[in-house]
């Protein structure tokens, strides 16, 4: 674009050209437009360098004076500091040789008070005098009469343990005068307090006190001509004015007017010997304007600004035209651009339907150029031939303004005969004046969409068909609604087209779920407060299993949330009917314990003849008994004690012999698990009872061991005693196999605490002198069917295992090395002590509950 501003050198005036040949070089190489910036803005920069020089002028001046009035300030304040220190050195001294006076005892109260009135009186500062003994007791006060009433100090009073007790205690340790500022009330005058202390015989004897009138001080110790100079004031370690006058601060009058009044100089120097707590502060009054009040300088200022404006304005006149001229081929360029880029096709029709305007994307979508489209009236090359009657249908509609906002999906034939799909948007075309002067049109090639439409269709319909074959009920539900989003062919048949049934699985399986509501009034209520938020879109599932009134049967019901399609969090719940393996799962149990029962049966059968040789001996000796009796009965030689002593003994061996019986009997006797707090020695003296006999019959020896006040445990007993039983028998089974001789042919079983893993566990072991066993042996130890014995079914340990397991414990097996000898196998279980499993754990674990 061309620069429109001229540069005739009859319609402006011609630049300087500086005359420097570097510069006037870089001068030429500048384009016209720049040049005449340059021109424009040197002035401008002429004018603000001499109002900065004004400006520094006036300024540098300014600084000057008023360091000079810094000084002045300084110096004074600094002389009437002076003045002040030496007229409170006086009066210190003055007070302490009354003090001193009174030390040595020569001043009495009466003599103090006289003494304590001249110098009130002839001193306005100092205010009142008091003598104060180490009891805080007024002994003699003088007060002038200026003094408030409140703020007296009488004879014989005492003074408050607060007021003076940090300052009795600090002239007492330092033993010089001390100066102090009492707080006072909104009322009292603010006093300065002079504390010089009294010594009797090295011992402190109280003080005598001192108060001057701070305002007082200031009117007298301050020179005349200093306070007619300057603002005096007197400060408190706060920074509290406590006498004088002090000068408004900066803009305090008028906000507006903070340039205007400069901040006045002040200079501040504390009071001594009072130190740091009490400050002398002078302000200087202001005798001139300043910088900024002068009237010289806001002409300057005023003409400078002026000048400066009148060159801005012209400068910013010229630069606007121009950047209108370039604002507007640059929206021209602009959205032509934007035209030509867009892939949407744009086309134009007046209000009698004729083409006047298509962009380039509309040309490339139909494959007509633009001078043969516009101009056209309908038909337009771009409809098929087939579908004439309903494009001019649409047309007319387009015309009246009968197209909805929605838009019309249409059939564009491009100019190689091909087709593709198309959506219309028609708006009305409305010129600078507000008036309607066409309808514009935009169309968009939806092909791509719709293949992709029709793929999701059909993709929706094979997924459907998959979840209505499945053999599980899949449900989904919004949380904190009643409504059923989907729901396949089995959930449809078990419980019908409601959520009452998914409702129901989740209450049942005890599935997370939120409270429902259906109160309007509840709009504003979070009816999702209290859900983990994290971790609901999460994969992981939750597994339940529940049995189903209505339909009974046994389902498993797995839930995750999920996102629905419309945002909305939603929970999902598939349930598979697993009611065959439940009953398989009882069968088993019962199996399990068919196995358990038929495994003592089958204990006691090899024990068969161990038994009969060990009720032999009772039975034997009753028969003895008896034949004994009948024969020195028939002799007349039995006298009736001895009758009764052998009746006894005959009834002793019948008891025992019952016992083993009973014993046997309810070993072997099948019967339904009853876990119940059960004492581990009981139940280990009953095992060794029962396999001692097989122990004794294969020669080997038995030691048992149960350690003191072990916790009673939730087990069975009898399940227990079975396994302690089988293991005591395997043991003497591997002593007798392995022939060892009769000093090592032992068993022994041990009952002891221990803690595993955190845990109060009670450890059973039985250790033997066998031959141990192989490693392929230990691999399938546990294996049923499982036997290294020709006449073993292999069922012993694995159902030991079993019953061990379904007591939440553990099983081990190890051999014992002497040396690279196997000395012999140790078997161990534990069984914790903090209960038994629930029921349905023992159920999962094979054994009944």
């Amino acid at each position: 674009m061309q620069d429109s501003v001229s540069h005739d050198p009859h319609d402006v005036h011609p630049p300087v050209v500086p005359p420097v040949p570097w510069l006037r070089r870089w001068w030429r190489r500048q384009s016209p437009g720049r040049q005449d910036r340059f021109a424009m803005l040197a002035p401008l920069a002429a004018v603000l360098l001499f109002l900065a020089a004004i400006v520094s002028a006036f300024w540098y001046l300014r600084l000057e004076e008023m360091d000079r009035e810094q000084e002045a300030v300084r110096r004074d304040v600094e002389y009437a500091q002076q003045r002040l220190r030496l007229r409170l050195l006086e009066r210190q001294e003055q007070l302490m040789r009354i003090a001193r006076d009174v030390s040595n005892k020569d001043v009495d109260p009466e003599e103090f008070v006289g003494r304590a009135e001249a110098l009130v009186t002839q001193y306005p500062e100092l205010q009142v005098l008091a003598w104060i003994d180490e009891r805080r007791r007024i002994r003699a006060s003088y007060a002038g009469p200026s003094v408030p009433a409140q703020q007296l100090r009488l004879a014989g009073d005492t003074l408050r343990t607060g007021e003076t007790e940090s300052t009795f205690s600090l002239v007492r340790d330092v033993q010089q005068p001390v100066y102090l500022q009492p707080a006072g009330g909104g009322d009292t005058v603010p006093l300065l307090q002079l504390h010089i202390p009294l010594a009797e015989q090295a011992r402190f004897a109280g003080v005598v006190l001192g108060e001057y009138s701070v305002d007082s001080l200031l009117r007298y110790g301050v020179p005349a001509e200093v306070s007619a100079r300057y603002a005096v004031s007197l400060l408190d370690a706060k920074g509290r004015v406590l006498a004088g006058q002090v000068l408004p601060p900066r803009g305090a009058v008028s906000p507006w007017l903070v340039w205007a009044s400069p901040q006045p100089n002040e200079y501040e120097v504390p009071v001594t010997p009072v130190g740091n707590g009490l400050v002398l502060r002078a302000q200087a009054y202001r005798t001139s304007l300043g910088v900024v009040g002068s009237g010289l300088f806001w002409l300057v200022g005023t003409l400078s600004a002026m000048t400066a404006w009148m060159l801005i304005g012209n400068w910013r006149h010229t630069r606007r035209r121009i950047r209108a001229q370039q604002a507007l081929v640059a929206e021209t360029n602009f959205r032509r651009a934007m035209e030509n880029s867009m892939l949407t096709g744009m086309r134009a029709l007046d209000m009698h339907g004729r083409i006047t305007y298509v962009n380039p994307a509309f040309c490339q979508m139909t494959g007509w150029n633009e001078t043969e489209l516009v101009g056209r009236t309908a038909p337009f090359p771009y409809w098929p031939q087939e579908d004439l009657d309903q494009l001019m249908a649409r047309l007319d509609e387009e015309l009246h303004g009968r197209t909805g906002p929605a838009g019309y999906q249409v059939r564009v034939k491009r100019r190689d005969g091909t087709l593709f799909d198309a959506r219309l948007y028609v708006s009305p075309l409305v010129d600078a004046k507000g008036q309607q002067s066409g309808w514009m049109a935009s169309m968009t090639d939806i092909t791509e969409p719709n293949r992709i439409r029709e793929q999701l269709s059909a993709s929706y319909e094979r997924f459907t068909t998959v979840l209505e074959a499945l053999d599980a009920s899949v449900s989904v539900a919004p949380l904190g609604s009643e409504e059923l989003l989907f729901a396949n062919k089995l959930y449809r048949q078990w419980f019908g087209q409601n959520t009452g049934g998914h409702l129901s699985m989740v209450a049942q399986a005890g599935v997370l779920d939120t409270p429902r509501t259906t109160d309007e009034s509840l709009d504003n209520v979070d009816s999702f407060v209290g859900l983990p938020t994290g971790q609901l879109t999460s994969a992981q599932a939750e597994n339940a299993e529940i049995f189903v009134n209505d339909l009974g049967k046994w389902l498993e019901v797995r839930s995750r949330y999920l996102n629905w399609v419309d945002g909305r969090l939603a929970q999902m719940v598939i349930a598979t009917d697993i009611t065959p393996r439940r009953h398989a799962e009882e069968q088993s149990a019962a199996q399990a314990e068919r196995a358990q029962s038929a495994s003592r049966l089958i204990t006691m059968g090899e024990m068969a003849s161990s038994v009969a040789h060990e009720l032999n001996q009772p039975l034997t000796a009753i028969a003895n008994y008896c034949n004994g009796m009948v024969s020195r009965i028939k002799a007349n030689q039995m006298q009736q004690d001895d009758l009764l002593l052998a009746l006894d003994k005959t009834a002793r061996q019948a008891q025992r012999a019952g016992q083993i019986i009973q014993r046997i009997r309810s070993f072997v006797r099948r019967s339904e698990p009853n876990r119940t707090p059960s004492d581990v020695a009981t139940m280990v003296a009953e095992a060794v009872e029962l396999a001692e006999i097989e122990l004794r019959r294969r020669n080997v020896r038995l030691s048992h061991y149960v350690a003191a006040r072990l916790p009673r445990l939730m087990v069975d007993p009898i399940l227990i005693e079975q396994v302690l039983v089988n293991l005591l028998k395997n043991a003497a089974e591997s002593v007798d196999q392995a022939r060892r001789p009769l000093a090592q042919r032992s068993v022994e079983l041990r009952a002891v605490p221990r803690q595993l893993e955190g845990q109060a566990v009670v450890e059973f072991t039985v250790t033997d002198t066998g031959k141990g066993l192989s490693p392929e042996v230990m691999e399938r130890l546990y294996e049923a069917f499982f036997s290294t014995k020709a006449e073993g079914m292999g069922i012993g340990l694995n159902l030991c295992r079993t019953i061990v397991e379904s007591h939440q414990g553990r099983m081990e097996a190890e051999n014992i090395y002497n040396g690279s000898d196997v000395a012999g196998c140790r078997f161990s279980f534990w069984i914790p002590v903090s209960g038994a499993m629930n029921p349905a754990a023992s159920k999962d674990a094979g054994v009944p509950a």
